[in-house]
């Protein structure tokens, strides 16, 4: 047996098949063998709420992970026989940064930003400010206000924006300083024993960079956006922990699971072996 891999990979637009660009269409069957690997632990780390995450895997018959980073990273659940069980630790540890204080409580601070629109109340959380924005606009100097006036009030946060390209605009989350993507990754490499011999993170979009750009290795995939792969290529702190997807792989494309599949191809070449020699993986052929 393979030592193991702790697979973390973002939902939206990386293992789901919902931007513009093709799938190739036995990626996800392909990665339905992977994640079944004794050796591989899976774990979802999206934007997107509990029911969400639950209605992405009955939609695009994704398999059950073992984890849900979930709401930007402000919610961590272990899934087991299809409980799902939240880790009040991290709660009480991302909880620190806003010294008791809940995101509704600090939506009055911005209330005068016209680009700043609260997206629906199911999309909130207890320690998740979300709102929509123009898909242009100055970020950093936003970013700077809002900064300015939190930390006024002795709030430590992240503000993390993306883009949606389905809807045409920005997405902002205002997340406790601890609570992004990142660390919540970090958060379970340590809770499981592992590191970065024994991790691969695949993202997509603006709310991946900073796992992207860390020592943890990480896969872009190819649909992603050209400026999103210019910034993780500029700021990665080591160019041999980011992979770029670009297709090849078993003759699939590079986009979405396939991409993921590539990239954990590149960083574990020991696991990909045993998936291809594998009877039941062999039977999926490539993509013609």
């Amino acid at each position: 047996m393979s030592s193991p891999l702790l697979l973390c990979t973002d939902l939206d637009r990386t293992l789901i098949p919902n931007g513009a660009e093709p799938e190739s269409p036995s990626a996800r069957p392909w990665f339905r063998r992977l994640a079944a690997l004794p050796e591989v632990t899976l774990a979802y780390v999206s934007g997107r709420h509990r029911a969400l995450v639950e209605a992405a895997i009955a939609d695009y018959d994704l398999p059950m992970p073992d984890y849900v980073v979930g709401d930007v990273g402000t919610s961590i659940h272990a899934i087991n026989a299809g409980h799902w069980q939240p880790l009040p630790e991290w709660q009480q540890r991302i909880g620190a940064d806003w010294d008791g204080a809940q995101a509704a409580a600090l939506r009055p601070l911005f209330a005068d930003l016209d680009v700043l629109s609260p997206q629906p109340d199911d999309r909130q959380g207890r320690f998740k400010l979300s709102y929509f924005t123009p898909a242009r606009l100055d970020v950093e100097s936003l970013r700077a206000r809002m900064r300015a006036r939190l930390e006024a009030r002795g709030i430590r946060a992240s503000l993390v924006w993306s883009v949606d390209e389905a809807a045409a605009c920005g997405l902002l989350d205002l997340l406790p300083a601890n609570a992004t993507k990142y660390h919540a990754v970090e958060f379970l490499m340590q809770r499981l024993g592992h590191d970065a011999t024994t991790t691969v993170f695949a993202g997509d979009s603006g709310n991946d960079l900073e796992v992207l750009v860390s020592a943890i290795p990480a896969v872009l995939v190819a649909n992603a956006h050209a400026e999103v792969r210019a910034a993780a290529r500029r700021d990665c702190v080591d160019p041999a922990r980011l992979y770029c997807a670009r297709g090849g792989w078993q003759g699939l494309n590079g986009h979405y699971a396939a991409g993921i599949l590539e990239g954990v191809a590149h960083f574990r070449p020991d696991l990909v072996e045993r998936l291809l020699v594998d009877s039941e993986a062999a039977s999926v052929p490539p993509d013609p």
